[in-house]
């Protein structure tokens, strides 16, 4: 070994896929509450909420000490940020999180970036450094991580699908090396006004292409879990029925997911907390599939919430009582 390199130590493939399960078992999901500062900042602010570190923070605690909120949820997705903060009692947030029934995840990948040549195709950044990343978040108690890369129906090609794909695939490998269970997030994106058969195109493209490169780089399908998008018309375009979505959705996964898979934790993707529920309800009737299928939802879970405590302390309960009859609405679709 060279001087200075080190070795993460063997990972046992068997807890992974317990993990995995365990994420998408049951009937329970996982809340996504990873928005950069960014974006949370612009959110709070939106919500009448001046935004700051410690304003995220509470609002973050919100969410996660809701009572009783393991029952619905498995995980919880956090962002870098809110993965090294303490809680208002002094616990940090990860050690609560395992202590509240509810596993702690982060979001490792950095954002996009055009992808030189591609006509506006993106490709998803943050592989540099990310080992030590990762071994840095496994002994502070993460249990999976996440990496999101972003399809647009009229920019994806063969290209960018494989240029992503192997970007999931080499976070997802470095997840494993780590004890940590990846969630790979093929994310095609549901704005403009594109129909249901371009969505189904792009989401076949990108799901085909990610799982040659996950098997080239060896990656152990029983301890990921795949957290795709429903395939549906784009907002701006007419409507599809919730059984035409599932019909849709279980069919690109059935030709391009393989039965290893433990489990698919759909992302809500900007659809409003019924109909992403709907969706996952009418999918998850459908009988014969190899996989259960659960939620990854955030602003579908999270939105009202915000909106709800407006950053004021008597509001906390009414706030977490509208988070929790989401995610329990969830959780039914998923059952």
């Amino acid at each position: 070994m060279l001087l200075g390199m080190t070795t993460a130590p063997p990972t046992d493939l068997s807890t992974l896929a317990a993990i995995a399960a365990q994420m998408t078992h049951g009937g329970r999901g996982i809340l996504a509450a990873d928005e950069s500062i960014k974006t949370m900042s612009l959110r709070l602010e939106e919500a009448g909420v001046p935004a700051s570190e410690t304003a995220r923070r509470d609002y973050r605690e919100l969410l996660l000490t809701a009572p009783g909120l393991s029952e619905p949820v498995s995980g919880i997705i956090l962002a870098d940020e809110t993965f090294g903060q303490q809680l208002s009692d002094g616990r940090a947030v990860p050690d609560a999180a395992h202590e509240l029934g509810i596993l702690p995840g982060i979001k490792v990948d950095t954002g996009t970036s055009p992808l030189p040549g591609q006509g506006g195709a993106l490709i998803t950044e943050g592989l540099d450094g990310l080992g030590a990343r990762l071994a840095s978040y496994a002994e502070r108690g993460a249990a999976f991580a996440k990496w999101r890369a972003v399809f647009d129906v009229n920019t994806a090609d063969e290209y960018s699908a494989q240029a992503n794909g192997a970007a999931l695939a080499r976070y997802a490998a470095l997840c494993q090396e780590h004890g940590i269970v990846p969630i790979v997030e093929p994310e095609v994106l549901c704005t403009g006004d594109h129909d249901l058969a371009a969505s189904d195109k792009t989401t076949r493209l990108a799901l085909a292409a990610l799982f040659d490169a996950l098997g080239a780089a060896g990656v152990d399908l029983a301890g990921i879990v795949l957290k795709p998008n429903f395939i549906t018309p784009g907002l701006g375009a007419a409507p599809a029925s919730a059984a035409d979505v599932a019909a849709a959705t279980f069919s690109a996964l059935s030709d391009n997911v393989p039965a290893a898979v433990p489990g698919i934790a759909f992302l809500s993707g900007g659809h409003t907390t019924d109909d992403a529920c709907a969706f996952l309800g009418a999918l998850n009737a459908i009988e014969g599939r190899p996989w259960p299928v659960t939620f990854s939802f955030g602003r579908a879970l999270v939105s009202d919430a915000l909106n709800t405590w407006h950053g004021e302390t008597q509001k906390v309960t009414a706030a977490q009582d509208r988070l929790l009859a989401n995610c329990n609405q969830a959780a039914a679709a998923a059952r």
